[in-house]
């Protein structure tokens, strides 16, 4: 069964927030403060947070910097992922991938149509890998980012989860 395995050791990551809006300022960015909270009520350390405007080359270079950047475990971005000519958070993490986590998405989108139904069907959320840090994009409501934190991320984040974790192979990422 899944649980939290008190026995074992919790281990911070350290994660950056990125808000992705052509109209978000700190002043009234919600989403990407809540991800912040819930970050740090677990135990992790967020060591960046911006806001970036939905252009995929701004997008790309931001992800570029952080999986670069050795002080950066995580990238976790919010908006951007519907299906409207302005959302292109996606194709931005598709192309610095290394490797895709297709069941990130799918597992979102599963949890989700307990809070919207079948308009689940309107996110692109997505995870993968790129030079050893996990990136993932979620849709840009408060809502979403609750279901992908409490769902999916606040267990997938933690060392102690068990029978398996993201944690646990972050030393094996760039065999």
């Amino acid at each position: 069964m899944a649980k939290i395995d008190e026995t074992r050791p919790f281990k911070q990551v350290q994660i950056a927030v990125m808000t992705v809006s052509d109209t978000r300022t700190e002043a009234d960015d919600r989403s990407g403060e809540l991800l912040r909270s819930r970050a740090e009520a677990a135990g992790h350390a967020v060591v960046q947070k911006v806001i970036v405007p939905d252009e995929q080359a701004r997008i790309e270079a931001q992800l570029r910097s952080w999986i670069e950047d050795p002080s950066v475990d995580v990238v976790i971005a919010t908006g951007g992922t519907g299906v409207t000519g302005r959302d292109v958070t996606p194709e931005a993490f598709a192309a610095v991938y290394d490797k895709e986590i297709p069941g990130f998405g799918e597992l979102f989108r599963h949890l989700s149509v307990a809070s919207v139904g079948v308009s689940t069907i309107q996110s692109r959320a997505t995870g993968g890998v790129a030079g050893g840090t996990y990136l993932f994009a979620l849709p840009g409501s408060t809502g979403a980012c609750k279901d992908a934190w409490d769902g999916i991320l606040v267990y997938q984040l933690d060392y102690r989860f068990r029978p398996c974790n993201f944690v646990e192979l972050m030393p094996r990422l760039r065999e």
